[in-house]
């Protein structure tokens, strides 16, 4: 109910089932017999629910346990009951009273705290020579790892960051996909005998000439950039491919600290209503493929099972290599996002096949109050999407 009080509207819709009566805020079956394959099982204290897999409607999904991502979840749960919130009708009132630059300060300065803690025990690991950090699609790894630079910084240690975009094979060389167009997502379009003898080579005190891969050419070639890692120097570089084992396969683990980057939205519409956390993600894409990248949210939209697909397969089967997961999200993040994504949103035609996925997130966001931008600090991770940020990408 203090969803629907927050909200301000007059009317609304609501559903029976066997004089039950009930809210949501998404589109549900017609009948409950077609919910015929599901799985509830035992997970810690609470039941986890398997659903059926995209690929094999007809067979449930492959059982993943998860224990460092969950363990992120429940730490995200006792920081919301640290700021009394756990529902957007909960963020709404804050909003309304006006409390939100309270809430805004200290869920940075947590957020700061852990990334801290990250620094903290990077430094204590006296062997770490290199920091590999991996997320999906718009988790806002290219901040953390300047967040994160800044912190080890702090910690005597001097962050040398280096672009795995410059170890791209040659064009002709690039795996194809299914439809034969390069795949500069596959781990092969890289040149790992190479990136693997540089760090190797890196880690003995020995100066290498980094390479450069020219995009227009499709061509790599030599950059004249030479490197030689001093005594209190840290390679940190990211990458959708940083915790697959295979990318630093000559490097041993001892000298290697892995980094899990991702936009885990544990605010929930309500009690029962989960907000997915991929909804975060792709509103923020959204937002920031149309300000520097001048791509449509249609485009976004239509382009997104796409990037889900290319995740599925290089960045969630090697989650759980992380060393530390670091979540991205803000509990009042969606309140924020909300004044740039509605009007990109907006511009979705009806007559097209994204316009459904358009109008959804439009249904979700109206139900969240929104807060202005200009509370937002210039070193925050939400300023790499929303623009306005104090460190240059």
């Amino acid at each position: 109910m203090k969803l629907l009080k927050s909200t301000g509207r007059i009317f609304t819709t609501y559903y029976d089932i066997d004089g039950y009566v009930d809210y949501y805020y998404g589109s549900l079956l017609t009948n409950t017999k077609q919910l015929y394959l599901f799985g509830v099982e035992k997970y810690y204290d609470g039941l986890l629910l398997r659903l059926p897999s995209r690929e094999h409607p007809n067979e449930l999904g492959e059982m993943t346990h998860q224990d460092k991502m969950f363990g992120i979840f429940k730490e995200h749960h006792q920081w919301q009951d640290i700021l009394g919130l756990r529902t957007v009708g909960d963020l709404n009132d804050v909003i309304q009273q006006g409390h939100y630059s309270t809430l805004i300060q200290i869920s940075e300065a947590l957020q700061e705290k852990k990334m801290a803690q990250i620094a903290d025990e990077i430094t204590r690991r006296k062997g770490t020579k290199l920091v590999l950090i991996a997320g999906p699609s718009s988790s806002g790894k290219t901040t953390t790892c300047k967040r994160l630079s800044v912190q080890l910084a702090v910690n005597g240690i001097r962050p040398v960051n280096i672009s795995l975009d410059d170890y791209f094979v040659n064009r002709e060389n690039t795996p194809r996909d299914e439809k034969g167009d390069y795949d500069y997502e596959h781990l092969h379009a890289l040149n790992l005998p190479l990136f693997n003898e540089q760090l190797a080579a890196l880690f003995r005190g020995e100066e290498v000439e980094l390479p450069r891969y020219d995009f227009q050419t499709g061509t790599s070639g030599r950059s004249g950039k030479k490197l030689r890692l001093g005594e209190n120097e840290i390679l940190v570089v990211e990458g959708i491919h940083a915790l697959n084992p295979e990318l630093t396969a000559q490097i041993p683990n001892e000298q290697i600290y892995r980094i899990y980057a991702s936009a885990l939205t544990t605010i929930l519409l309500d009690k029962h209503n989960y907000i997915p956390t991929t909804d975060n993600r792709l509103l923020r894409r959204i937002i920031r493929d149309h300000k520097y990248r001048g791509v449509s949210a249609k485009e976004t939209i239509r382009r997104w099972p796409s990037v889900r697909a290319g995740e599925n397969k290089w960045i969630f089967p090697f989650q759980e290599n992380a060393d530390a997961m670091f979540n991205t999200a803000m509990l009042f993040e969606l309140a924020v996002i909300k004044c740039q994504a509605e009007p990109l949103l907006e511009q979705v035609p009806e007559n097209c096949p994204e316009y459904a996925e358009a109008y959804r997130l439009r249904k979700f966001l109206s139900y969240i109050r929104p807060i202005p931008e200009t509370q937002i600090p210039p070193t925050s991770l939400l300023r790499e999407f929303l623009g306005g940020s104090s460190f240059k990408y």
